[in-house]
């Protein structure tokens, strides 16, 4: 099995419901294609929920000695915050009480594991898929957009996924 197959979990602050709206949760998408665009990671599996983030990903050679998980949390970060500006209501749930940022939109300390073996892969892919099942926003894991359950239930196209197999 590929080396440095990460599961990587990132919660919104207070388990607030910020990824509730399809154009935030389009943002974590969009952060994903352009880190398998510019050749930063293999992407194996992921879930967006509305308040947090299950990934499954490996980073390509030229990024396994570079923060790939500080730069998704960064910059997503900062196009919440854009989307949010013009809704000062809602901006005000993530105002920082630390000193060296004015918001904050992810827990500290994320969640992070190395995946070693198959099986452990395949059980939190499972786990991943069956979020919003359990969560109670489909009665099938295939049913929810915002996730790669589709890719490896229905074999529906996904170009931002990598088989995971492929590096197995």
């Amino acid at each position: 099995m590929h080396q440095g197959i990460e599961f990587f979990t990132a919660t919104c602050l207070n388990w607030q419901p910020l990824l509730q709206s399809h154009d935030r949760k389009q943002i974590i998408v969009d952060s994903l294609n352009f880190l398998v665009k510019d050749k930063r990671i293999w992407l194996y599996g992921y879930v967006i929920m509305p308040n947090h983030v299950h990934i499954i990903w490996c980073k390509q050679p030229e990024w396994l000695n570079k923060n790939v998980q500080q730069h998704f949390s960064k910059f997503t970060a900062q196009q919440l915050k854009f989307n949010l500006i013009n809704n000062s209501a809602d901006l005000k749930n993530y105002k920082s009480t630390q000193n060296d940022r004015d918001y904050q939109f992810w827990e500290r300390r994320p969640h992070k594991a190395t995946l070693y073996n198959r099986n452990v892969l395949e059980q939190k892919l499972d786990y991943v898929h069956d979020n919003p099942v359990k969560a109670g926003l489909c009665d099938l894991p295939e049913d929810y957009t915002y996730s790669s359950a589709r890719y490896y239930l229905l074999n529906e196209d996904n170009e931002l996924l990598t088989h995971y197999m492929d590096h197995i």
